[in-house]
């Protein structure tokens, strides 16, 4: 259910400059063929251990969608930097999380079509998940295909599902973000279904910032 909000808020808010539409998701999702390489729009990956999600705003504060998961509505509680710092309470649980969109695209070959790709880190209490990391990449991601998220001088492998990606490793992801926190920036790189090559790069200035902000609000 936590899926349905955060790609509800993601694609629910136009006042950050995001899409207006909001993406429901469920199960594991299967790719859908679309004139572009868009994000399929019932894509929710499985989780590994622990379930994954997705990201989002820029330097602007957004405001929250409509109706969303479990009759929740996100609530900005921080904007720091890049990274807004937003909580809910779908379905009477409480869920943080910071969401930022990134600062640079590029795709190979040059200027191909995709949806907006996002990057967020959630903290879900009831679920006792702390600082979880995943990216939207928005496209629908070459199966098999390898993944990477590059920061603080190193490299985290990705697995991929649907337009979403999630750590590999899953003991891994303390330390990545910890780098996070002390980093200029986060590269995301991936592969279309169709061979497009992308490179999305996200600020992380207020990051740490906005961290401390949810783990703050989400001990409530």
């Amino acid at each position: 259910m936590w899926r349905v909000l955060i790609l509800a808020l993601m694609t629910g808010v136009a006042a950050g400059g995001f899409a207006d539409s909001a993406r429901a998701q469920t199960a594991q999702p299967a790719p859908k063929a679309a004139p572009k390489e868009a994000a399929p729009k019932s894509a929710a990956p499985a989780a590994h251990t622990t379930a994954k999600s997705a990201a989002k705003p820029e330097s602007k504060p957004a405001a929250p969608p409509a109706a969303v998961a479990g009759g929740a509505e996100p609530t900005l509680i921080g904007q720091f930097g890049t990274w807004g710092a937003y909580s809910a309470m779908p379905n009477g649980k409480k869920v943080c999380f910071a969401l930022a969109k990134p600062s640079s695209s590029k795709t190979n070959p040059p200027n191909r079509p995709r949806d907006p790709a996002y990057a967020f880190v959630s903290t879900r209490p009831a679920e006792k998940v702390n600082n979880e990391v995943s990216v939207m990449i928005g496209y629908a991601l070459k199966p098999g295909s390898e993944s990477s998220v590059e920061v603080g001088g190193g490299a985290f492998a990705m697995y991929s599902q649907g337009d979403g990606l999630w750590i590999k490793n899953a003991a891994e992801e303390e330390r990545m973000v910890e780098a996070m926190r002390k980093s200029a920036e986060l590269v995301v790189k991936g592969v279309s279904a169709k061979g497009t090559e992308t490179t999305d790069t996200f600020s992380l200035k207020g990051l740490a910032q906005a961290l401390d902000k949810i783990a703050q609000d989400c001990r409530r």
